[in-house]
């Protein structure tokens, strides 16, 4: 099991210690599986929660999600669920459901991303859960919310993408929409879900009481057409392709380097724009009439690129960066995965963590992005093998007896009796679980 304590929800009342994470002592119920709730989760699990990942007999379907694993587990299932407690439940039988209420009398937070109307056959929906636990957080996460014409329909990154007009703003300018090459569907609405748990939690503070939690991948992914929405409900013009400039600003753009790198520039200002026409030794182009003020560079940003495509051609991607940083202009090269994880600046901001695998060796993770002043970094655990912390979760935290435990068993409520009392085993041949 991980060090990090298993202490009773109570602790919440009391006065925080700043050598601790700042949300060490929040116990997390998470019935999420594929990537916005384990997204959540993991937001969670690295702020200092305790995150109990409940999952059915066959596990998270991304524990077996090509094509990268190490020792049998998925690279994906590995990206999003470390140092979270891996309990296997069956909660379509009457006991299963009876460990996961025993657990809700005992935990803070519940997180389903069911399609709704699930949670409720399953009797873990709100309605329920509060009855037993009225100070339970309880937030649900769904392709398009919990009401409304799609409220039923199956939903997932690519077509939150699509529905949102998201997808008609990515790709290049003559071509076609093409998705985001991070699945910000599901991001933003995991994000926006453990935003909104942490408010209702602080609200908590005031009322004494919880209350349900309604996130929509397809809300979330409107609200962040951000500006470019603005601009249609302002003008009545649809924007389009966005391609890799801005569309206020012709000097917020990638151009290509005479050793093939792509240079991106963010000269936004009148002072960055004389700075950069210094840089690329052209001062007659800052005091070119078409191009003196941002107005003017944007009116005539058709006959501006050209230039600016062929000043960059003439010189490599290093020659112009030092240059560019010389000047204080905001510049970078269009990194590839591997380049951006070993940047000098990544290093140095830990976002990428070593961290040793229950099953032997080490891997490396991403690190986390929130760094507090006082309170210590949450630690980094492997994440779990399936049911991994089952027993341990039932007599630490539900103070279960090894005879009732067994009862369990026998009752089905970690699946069929036959496949409970032998752990599954993936290809690597080591148990996935403890039940």
């Amino acid at each position: 099991m991980p060090a990090r304590s298993m202490s009773s929800s109570s602790n919440t009342d009391k006065p925080m210690n700043s050598a601790k994470p700042p949300l060490c002592g929040l116990r997390v119920l998470d019935l999420t599986q594929f990537l916005a709730g384990p997204f959540c989760t993991q937001i969670l699990t690295d702020l200092g929660a305790e995150i109990v990942k409940i999952e059915p007999q066959a596990g998270d379907p991304t524990r077996a999600l090509p094509p990268y694993f190490y020792k049998g587990e998925s690279a994906y299932f590995l990206a999003i669920n470390r140092t979270k407690l891996s309990l296997v439940l069956d909660l379509s039988t009457e006991a299963g459901r009876n460990v996961f209420h025993d657990l809700v009398r005992r935990a803070d937070v519940v997180i389903e991303a069911y399609r709704p109307g699930v949670a409720k056959k399953l009797g873990v929906d709100y309605d329920a859960i509060k009855k037993m636990n009225p100070r339970i957080v309880y937030c649900s996460i769904s392709g398009f919310g919990q009401d409304g014409p799609y409220a039923t329909r199956p939903a997932y990154d690519m077509i939150v993408q699509a529905l949102s007009g998201a997808m008609s703003l990515t790709g290049e300018i003559g071509g076609r929409p093409v998705r985001s090459g991070t699945p910000i569907g599901d991001l933003n609405a995991g994000q926006s879900a453990a935003t909104a748990i942490l408010a209702a939690l602080w609200e908590r503070e005031h009322s004494g009481v919880g209350q349900s939690i309604d996130i929509s991948m397809l809300d979330v992914q409107v609200a962040m057409l951000s500006y470019l929405g603005q601009y249609y409900l302002i003008s009545g013009d649809v924007p389009g392709l966005q391609g890799r400039g801005h569309m206020s600003i012709p000097t917020y753009n990638a151009f290509r380097a005479r050793d093939g790198r792509d240079v991106l520039i963010c000269a936004n200002t009148e002072r960055m724009w004389q700075q950069l026409c210094e840089a690329l030794e052209m001062p007659e182009l800052a005091n070119d009439p078409r191009f003196e003020t941002n107005e003017r560079r944007h009116a005539n940003r058709a006959e501006l690129e050209p230039i600016l495509e062929r000043a960059f051609a003439k010189d490599d991607c290093a020659n112009l960066l030092a240059r560019f940083h010389e000047r204080g202009i905001p510049s970078a090269p269009v990194n590839s995965v591997a380049e951006a994880l070993a940047d000098p600046q990544v290093v140095h901001r830990r976002m990428v963590r070593a961290v040793a695998h229950t099953l032997g060796g080490e891997i490396r993770v991403l690190g986390n992005p929130i760094k507090f002043s006082r309170s210590h970094e949450a630690d980094f655990i492997s994440p779990p093998t399936l049911g991994q912390h089952s027993e341990s979760v039932l007599r630490e935290v539900l103070e279960y007896t090894p005879e009732r435990i067994e009862t369990l068993r026998r009752q089905g409520a970690f699946g069929p009796e036959s496949a409970a009392t032998t752990p599954t085993r993936r290809k690597n041949g080591t148990p996935d679980r403890d039940l």
